[in-house]
């Protein structure tokens, strides 16, 4: 599911990309009038002498909106309860450093305005657009794990149902009681179907439409009701039973295929995976490339000639607007990414360091869809209206740029993963303490001419990195040996101590470097059902042994702080430590070396 949710973002952040240009060029156009003519035409339904209309813009952000903020319930829904926001210790920190990504941007937003008229725009910096910070982190590749990715997941979700939250209490202009109560009565009426599963789409679709046209008379901005459906439609595991019916008439169908089989295999499959999935795989293609876009296209048009720039330039709205996403988003998230770690609140995922997470919380400054849907709540004067959107957009892209720099610095410049609480200023040892011995796990000939020794962590994307180059390597010179340790982050990669049992496990058995390589071609799934799959492919058995396997990855471990090694993956030449870049040519040029001097 989360797999799916990030192709499906990442890749839609191109047309969303597009209908954004799409929308300045035609606010920039000769034919600039007809974009807020064309937005404003009314379109309505009328039943006898009653009429309902609204222009197409609030149609566009008051309708098919709430279906994309129906989406983000669906999944706050799912997260919840079979997600990984079950697991309150990977919820903490997340959810802290959005709260921080929010309470940092308005509060510089607010240090600018307070008091002035644009002091009610405090809310537009305050949120991140998932669509267009995925499509960055698709960009910068392998330098974002995907376990960053989950994290900005998990964070752009509390940070949208803060935001729904902000816009219904603060965003709310006025409120009309009789339609609040028929909204709380239909929303009445859906729990009470719910609680009596009933499931007839055609029910749900009627209440849904009629809560939505009374939450809107009411005064409450519509999109709180795709939420609060969202989060309402019935989630579960699929159970054995039904996976037995599925697999039952799958089968039959198989055997004897027909229209009635066909029929019924289909039925059982999707009675076996929640109506909550069913809806996300459907609805999200269109959200994504269609709803979003539309949106964009209906709302990023502003007219950037000299003099809305010249007033943006000097506008506190846009200074606001730009430094909170830029400045308050970084270091919002960073600060409430260090304090729930620094306290003990709760964890990361796996393959995270302090550069990726820096690279994130920049990213997380994107912010458009929900910014540029509060500009439309807060401003009714033209001027703060698009000195607002140029601040968004300025923003966003200093943002973006910030966040690329920071993750090709993070790869770039060290390519080590190292715990967040690390002594970068310790005088580290150079020499290895202990050499090569018979209990080391040796690739290559014993009289070889150069000796590499890895102190590596299976978990590591650098290690990952790290593993190709040195077999490409150890091809290219048959006089050189490579000698792997064990030097897992514990605090900062938690499934490294259980693969290295695993190869631990296989080394048991003559199979350490075959058990070896699979762990870092398949680096990104080591859950411990993972490991399992890859010890039974090697016919790997000897668990009564894990407490002497620890002991002897306790050993490396010892070996390796004795000789100064910090992070992963660090390298001895000859019993000497290499400084230099961990790339193939770089590491060639010093095998040489040592080679000509020997």
């Amino acid at each position: 599911m989360l797999r799916a949710f990030l192709r499906t973002e990442a890749g839609s952040t191109t047309v969303l990309l597009g209908a954004t240009v799409l929308a300045l060029l035609w606010a920039n156009s000769p034919w600039a009038g007809t974009y807020e003519a064309f937005w404003h035409t009314p379109m309505g339904l009328s039943f006898g002498d009653a009429a309902f209309s609204l222009d197409l813009r609030h149609w566009v952000n008051d309708g098919l909106m709430t279906v994309f903020f129906f989406l983000i319930g669906l999944e706050v829904s799912y997260e919840v309860r079979l997600g990984q926001l079950r697991d309150r210790r990977l919820i903490a920190v997340p959810a802290v450093a959005a709260l921080g990504g929010m309470l940092i941007p308005a509060g510089l937003y607010l240090l600018l305005n307070f008091g002035g008229p644009g002091a009610v725009g405090w809310g537009v910096p305050i949120a991140t657009d998932t669509a267009f910070v995925l499509g960055v982190l698709a960009v910068v590749g392998a330098r974002c794990p995907d376990p960053l990715r989950a994290f900005l997941l998990t964070l752009a979700i509390v940070d949208d149902v803060l935001a729904i939250m902000i816009i219904a209490i603060f965003y709310t202009a006025s409120i009309s009681v009789p339609a609040l109560v028929t909204a709380a009565a239909l929303l009445a009426a859906i729990v009470l179907l719910r609680w009596l599963k009933i499931w007839r789409a055609p029910a749900y679709i009627l209440l849904g439409f009629g809560l939505w046209v009374a939450t809107l008379e009411s005064g409450i901005h519509p999109t709180l009701v795709g939420i609060a459906l969202g989060i309402l439609v019935f989630v579960y595991a699929p159970t054995d039973q039904k996976l037995l019916l599925a697999g039952e008439a799958v089968q039959e169908f198989t055997s004897e295929p027909s229209a009635q089989a066909a029929r019924e295999a289909t039925r059982r499959v999707q009675r076996a995976v929640s109506v909550n999935e069913r809806l996300q795989l459907r609805l999200h293609p269109w959200s994504s490339y269609v709803i979003v876009p539309i949106f964009a296209l209906a709302n990023a048009g502003v007219r950037l000639d000299g003099e809305t720039l010249r007033a943006a330039a000097t506008s506190p709205v846009a200074w606001g607007v730009a430094l909170g996403l830029v400045l308050g988003k970084f270091v919002g998230i960073s600060l409430g990414t260090w304090l729930p770690l620094r306290f003990g609140w709760g964890i990361l995922p796996g393959n995270l360091v302090w550069g990726q997470l820096l690279g994130g919380a920049a990213v997380s400054g994107i912010g458009f869809t929900v910014a540029l849907f509060i500009v439309e709540l807060a401003f009714e004067d033209p001027g703060l209206h698009d000195s607002a959107k140029i601040g968004i957009l300025a923003g966003s892209l200093l943002s973006a740029l910030l966040g690329w720099i920071i993750f090709r610095m993070a790869w770039d410049r060290g390519g080590v993963c190292a715990p967040p609480d690390a002594e970068p200023s310790e005088d580290l040892p150079t020499l290895l303490t202990s050499p090569v011995g018979p209990d080391d796990h040796v690739r290559g000939p014993a009289d070889a001419r150069v000796t590499i020794v890895e102190y590596g962590d299976f978990e590591c994307p650098y290690c990952g990195r790290l593993h190709p180059i040195l077999e490409e390597l150890r091809r290219k010179n048959p006089d050189v040996r490579h000698v792997f340790r064990h030097m897992p982050l514990r605090t900062l990669h938690p499934r490294a101590v259980a693969a290295a049992i695993v190869s631990e496990a296989a080394a048991d058995q003559g199979r350490f470097w075959e058990m070896h390589d699979i762990l870092y071609d398949n680096q990104r799934f080591l859950t411990d059902a993972d490991l399992e799959h890859y010890a039974a492919e090697l016919d790997v058995r000897s668990w009564s042994e894990v407490p002497r396997h620890v002991a002897r990855i306790g050993r490396d471990e010892e070996s390796g702080q004795a000789s100064g090694v910090r992070g992963t993956p660090t390298l001895f030449l000859n019993g000497v430590r290499y400084e230099g870049g961990l790339d193939l040519d770089s590491i060639s040029r010093a095998v040489a070396e040592l080679r000509q001097s020997s």
